[in-house]
C-alpha cells in the first residue's frame, strides 16, 4: 500500500485545515487507518484512528476538535482539524494497518502543519 498525505500548510491559531491521505496499490477497506504526528524534538504520537467498521478513537489533546473519516470508494482517509492550536504544529503522517496481520503496516510520507499564534 502506498499512502500519499496532503493538505498541510500554515494556519493561524483558531483556524482549520483538512488533511487527506490517498492510498494506492490496495483497497483501504481491509485496513484500519490512522493519523499520527511528530513535533520537532518529540516522538511520533497517535492523533486519531478509524477501524474498518468506522469506529473512531482520538488522542485526548484533539478530542472535540479533530475528526477522522474514511471513504473506501475513494480509497482515502481524511482528518478535519478545527480550532487549531500552536501545539498542533507537527508533521502529520497517515498509517494503514491490517487488523489481523501485524506485519502489514504502511506509512505515508507526512505533511507539515504549522499553526501560528
Amino acid at each position: 500500500v502506498q499512502l500519499q498525505a496532503c493538505g498541510g500548510g500554515l494556519v493561524q491559531a483558531g483556524g482549520s485545515l483538512s488533511l487527506s491521505c490517498a492510498a494506492s496499490g490496495s483497497t483501504i477497506s481491509i485496513y484500519s487507518m490512522g493519523w499520527y504526528r511528530q513535533a520537532p524534538g518529540k516522538q511520533r504520537e497517535l492523533v486519531a484512528t478509524i477501524t474498518i467498521n468506522g469506529v473512531t478513537n482520538y488522542a485526548d489533546a484533539v478530542k472535540g476538535r479533530f475528526t477522522i473519516s474514511r471513504d473506501n470508494a475513494k480509497n482515502t482517509v481524511y482528518l478535519q482539524m478545527n480550532s487549531l492550536k500552536p501545539d498542533d504544529t507537527a508533521v502529520y503522517y497517515c498509517k494503514a494497518g491490517h487488523p489481523y496481520l501485524s506485519s502489514r503496516v504502511y506509512w505515508g510520507q507526512g505533511t507539515l502543519v504549522t499553526v501560528s499564534q
